[in-house]
């Protein structure tokens, strides 16, 4: 519960500082753009500084069957809050594929760190409580760029301290340890756009906007299963 308070507390801060900037014709699904904007670009500075060079010697460094292994890994530990949402969102499919491949993976792929579901051909289906959320009809809410974290919708960000708790890592009770998994995974995702980042740097005349529009767009494609609808619903 006080986790919660701080969020919202933390949240309500953000709105209100976001509230202070505005821009000339704001998208209306970003009425913060202005402030979202600087939050980016101090994002951005901080991933070439810091994040981006760790990720470029962490995927030269360690061969790929290893990268490989912890990155199914940690895909392993979230498909178990993945079958815990989909359980919620009555996806009986996707609750099932979610239990078979953690129930598979664990034991045949050696904890996690082999995919053997996919070879087996059970498919991945990724959700948290932001889905969960959005299927049961809360609106996402403006897009917001939370300096550190990077992009959310306002809906996300509520759903963040119960997707917190929902990730196994955080269960762990030794901090040493949680804290190092959790770099382990946010560098292991971090290399995962590498290849694809000059493919965006090179289309997008605009980077935020880009990156804005894809997010929002799939973040609706996850919230409606695949088939949103053919019109972006109006928020409030």
């Amino acid at each position: 519960m006080r986790l919660s308070l701080r969020w919202l507390a933390l949240l309500a801060l953000f709105a209100t500082l976001q509230g202070c900037a505005t821009v000339a014709s704001p998208d209306p699904r970003d009425p913060w753009e202005s402030m979202n904007r600087s939050v980016f670009g101090f994002n951005d500075a901080v991933d070439r500084a810091v994040v981006k060079p760790v990720a470029v010697a962490y995927k030269q460094t360690l061969p790929s069957w290893t990268r490989t292994g912890i990155n199914n890994f940690f895909a392993n530990l979230d498909d178990v809050w993945s079958a815990v949402n989909n359980a919620l969102t009555l996806r009986r499919q996707a609750f099932g594929d979610s239990v078979g491949r953690v129930m598979v993976n664990t034991t045949l792929g050696l904890g996690g760190l082999i995919d053997v579901a996919s070879d087996l051909n059970i498919e991945r289906h990724p959700a948290n409580f932001n889905i969960t959320l959005g299927h049961w009809g809360v609106g996402a809410g403006p897009y917001v760029v939370l300096p550190l974290l990077g992009p959310f919708t306002l809906r996300e960000v509520a759903a963040l301290p119960i997707d917190r708790q929902g990730n196994l890592v955080n269960q762990i009770a030794d901090e040493g340890t949680r804290t190092g998994l959790t770099v382990v995974d946010l560098v292991d995702t971090r290399s995962t756009f590498l290849d694809s980042e000059g493919v965006v740097n090179g289309a997008a005349l605009d980077r935020y906007s880009f990156i804005r529009d894809s997010y929002l767009q799939r973040q609706r494609y996850q919230v409606y299963d695949g088939n949103p609808p053919d019109e972006e619903p109006q928020e409030p």
